[in-house]
C-alpha cells in the first residue's frame, strides 16, 4: 500500500510510521526536514513546505497513493489547500481531527460519535478542528473520499501526563516533585480521563488506511483505559519515588493565572472523558488497548532522568505555580 504522511515525525504519527515500515508499507514522508526522525527501514523522504503549493504540485508530479495523511492540518484553509493539491494523487485522504471538539459540557457519556456533537466553546483549537471536519465532509467529491480520525490524550515514553504543566518544558513537574514541593490539582480531581498509548493508537489507525468501509466516517480512535487525575498522579509519584503534597483548585482560578490553558483545561479536562469505540473496532481487527500509563510513566522519568539536556525548567511557569499554591495554602 502506497501511503503519504505530511509531518509523520510527531507524538503520535511517529508511532504510526514506525508500524507501517514493520508492516512493509511503501511509506512516504513529506515535511520540511527540520525535524531529524528516528525512523528505521524503508520509508522515502521528500523535504518539502506544504505551505509552498507550487514545491508540493512538483513534487506530486506523476505521483498516487492509496492514502494521504495530513498530521499537520489545524484550520479550515489548511484542509481548503489539501483538497486542492491532493485531489487525484489519492484514493483516499484522512484528517487528523481531535475529541476535543466534542460537545462540553459532554451531555452524554461514554461519548459515541452520533450520539455527541461536535460543539467546543472554549477551545479555538477545538472549533477550528470541527471547520475542517465540516468543510471536507460536505465535499461530497466521489473523487477525493474522506475519513476523519479523532484521537483524544494520546501519549508516548516522553509524556509527564497532568492537568498543569509547562508545554515547552515537561520535566518541570518531574523537577518540582523531586524538590517535595506542593503540586495543584484541578477541582477535586475525581474526573475520569481517557489515556491513549501511541503505539497502541497505531495499530487502528492503519486498519483505517486504503478500507473502502472509512470513506465518508468518522472515527474517535482512543483506548479504553481511564483514570480520574489523583491515580495519574499517584502513577507519576510512584515512577519518581515521592509523595506529594497536593492542594486542590478549581479551574476556573486555575486558568486566571494561566489563560493560556484555558482551552485544554475548560475545554477538554474540567470533565469526565470516555469513550465508546466501538465504531472504530468494526472497521479495525488489530485495533488494540493494552497499555496502562502506570507502566510507562517509569519509562518516562528514566527518560528524563538519563537525558539531561531536557531536564530544562520554565521559569516563569514555576513562578507562577508557587504563587497559586500560596494564595491557595494561605486560605
Amino acid at each position: 500500500m502506497k501511503v503519504l504522511f505530511i509531518g509523520g515525525t510527531g507524538l503520535i504519527s511517529t508511532a504510526v510510521s514506525e508500524l507501517a515500515i514493520q508492516k512493509g508499507y511503501d511509506l512516504t514522508i513529506m515535511n520540511r526536514g527540520q525535524r531529524k526522525d528516528k525512523l528505521l527501514g524503508k520509508v522515502e523522504r521528500i523535504h518539502c513546505d506544504i505551505y509552498d503549493t507550487n514545491a508540493v504540485q512538483k513534487a506530486l508530479t506523476n505521483r498516487h497513493f492509496d492514502a494521504v495523511v495530513d498530521w499537520i492540518a489545524f484550520t479550515p484553509d489548511h484542509v481548503e489547500r489539501d483538497y486542492k493539491l491532493f485531489k487525484g494523487h489519492t484514493k483516499q485522504y484522512v484528517f487528523i481531527s481531535s475529541a476535543s471538539a466534542y460537545q462540553k459540557p459532554i451531555p452524554k457519556l461514554p461519548i459515541t460519535e452520533k450520539e455527541v456533537p461536535l460543539d467546543n466553546p472554549f477551545w479555538e483549537y477545538s472549533k477550528n478542528k470541527q471547520r475542517c471536519e465540516e468543510y471536507l465532509l460536505n465535499l461530497n467529491d466521489d473523487q477525493f473520499p474522506v475519513t476523519v480520525i479523532r484521537p483524544s490524550h494520546t501519549y508516548n515514553d516522553q509524556s509527564v501526563v497532568s492537568q498543569l504543566n509547562s508545554w515547552p518544558h515537561p520535566y518541570t513537574l518531574i523537577h518540582r516533585m523531586k524538590q517535595n514541593k506542593t503540586v495543584i490539582i484541578a477541582d477535586q480531581g475525581k474526573s475520569l480521563w481517557t489515556l491513549t498509548y501511541n503505539k497502541d493508537f497505531a495499530h487502528a489507525f492503519l486498519d483505517v488506511l486504503g478500507n473502502p468501509k472509512t470513506y465518508g466516517e468518522v472515527y474517535h480512535l482512543t483506548s479504553d483505559k481511564s483514570y480520574n487525575w489523583l491515580e495519574i498522579h499517584a502513577m507519576l509519584e510512584e515512577a519518581i519515588g515521592v509523595k506529594s503534597e497536593i492542594v486542590f483548585i478549581p479551574t476556573t482560578e486555575i486558568v486566571k493565572v494561566f489563560p493560556e490553558y484555558k482551552g485544554a483545561l475548560l475545554g477538554d479536562m474540567m470533565g469526565s472523558a470516555l469513550f465508546d469505540n466501538s465504531k472504530i473496532k468494526e472497521v479495525a481487527p488489530n485495533y488494540v488497548s493494552k497499555t496502562e500509563y502506570k507502566d510507562i510513566a517509569k519509562k518516562v522519568v528514566q527518560f528524563y532522568e538519563s537525558h539531561s539536556e531536557f531536564q530544562t525548567i520554565d521559569e516563569d511557569f514555576y513562578q507562577r505555580y508557587d504563587q497559586l499554591v500560596e494564595s491557595y495554602t494561605r486560605k
